[in-house]
């Protein structure tokens, strides 16, 4: 295994311990109330992780559909990307607080306030954009043709972000004005 792969794998491994400890600081700060899991959610929480596995059995040890016999440039431009996702998940994630939740989850929290400093002054979905990014970036490090799937992934995203802003222009004082002054994934252009 080359180094390449350990430090992509240590970057998911990073991700989802991050996504995991604010998950469990929060369960325990907020009242312990318990969600109704119905099968769709478990479903969607049962794909997440089946999805976050075979990421990590590919980043150790799958070359699946290579694009090029020439990698160098690949993995360069592969790796970019992903640490730019990486970062821009894990600060919109940490910069969110108490104001995330899952994504089959999305509700508005009891408190929940708009969170319009940091990167979210620039753009309304930063865990989206850097989860879309670093998964990009992943599939091109890893020079497999499997980055085109990261844009049928992409007509998801845009697909649960508008379900989740009609609640919010609906339910959260404030979001409506915070929109109009922001971009969705892209600062300054989308």
């Amino acid at each position: 295994m080359d180094n390449l792969r350990i430090f992509l794998l240590m970057g998911l491994l990073t991700h989802k311990l991050i996504w995991e400890i604010l998950k469990r600081k929060k369960h325990s700060q907020v009242d312990q109330q318990k969600l109704h899991v119905d099968l769709k959610k478990r479903i969607i929480k049962f794909g997440k992780l089946s999805f976050l596995i075979l990421l990590i059995i590919q980043t150790l040890f799958l070359n699946v559909l290579p694009i090029s016999n020439h990698t160098a440039f690949m993995k360069f431009i592969g790796t970019g990307f992903y640490l730019i996702g990486l970062i821009v998940a894990i600060t919109g994630r940490i910069q969110l607080g108490d104001n995330w939740i899952d994504l089959e989850d999305y509700q508005i929290l009891k408190g929940q306030s708009v969170v319009s400093k940091g990167i979210y002054r620039y753009i309304r979905h930063p865990i989206y954009t850097g989860d879309l990014l670093l998964l990009f970036g992943l599939e091109l490090a890893l020079n497999s043709w499997l980055v085109l799937v990261v844009f049928f992934i992409l007509f998801y995203v845009i697909k649960q972000i508008s379900h989740e802003e009609t609640l919010l222009l609906k339910k959260l004082s404030g979001y409506k004005e915070y929109r109009q002054n922001t971009k969705m994934m892209i600062p300054f252009v989308f």
